[in-house]
């Protein structure tokens, strides 16, 4: 049995591109929405974190720069038959890990309404008001590492 952990995907390797897969069954789907081209390209500079079981991810996220010591988190998505089984939670709190090793000193992340209680579980903090983004509430949510 191969273990499952958590590992940084490779742009354009298999896992990185079935990672769109995930992404797109759990959050665009749903929304009637799909990934254009030049919003997956626009992802080439940015870390994409895996949970990887055999061949298959379970969950990903990715983290874009948006200073020299802090990240925006984004994409974040478990398969559906995996979820509230704490594989989003391990996948963060190695995220966290390798943050703090690479000098990021707070992430910050966009929060869909449904997933801000995930995120308060995990110490992040809602800052400013509501809105709607992609047509859905979200609030912004940060942690200091």
């Amino acid at each position: 049995m191969i273990a499952a952990g958590p590992q940084i995907l490779t742009w354009e390797s298999k896992l990185q591109i079935q990672s769109i897969g995930l992404r797109h069954e759990v959050l665009r789907r749903p929304l009637g929405m799909l990934f254009s081209p030049a919003e997956l390209q626009e992802e080439i500079d940015q870390i994409h974190m895996g949970w990887v079981h055999g061949e298959t991810v379970e969950a990903i996220l990715l983290l874009k720069k948006t200073t020299p010591n802090q990240v925006k988190m984004r994409q974040v998505a478990v398969h559906p038959s995996l979820q509230g089984k704490g594989l989003g939670k391990k996948l963060v709190a190695f995220t966290e890990e390798w943050c703090k090793k690479n000098n990021i000193s707070s992430i910050e992340l966009n929060a869909r309404e449904t997933a801000i209680p995930f995120y308060l579980s995990m110490n992040y903090h809602a800052v400013g008001e509501p809105f709607t983004e992609v047509g859905i509430p979200h609030i912004k949510m940060v942690k200091s590492l």
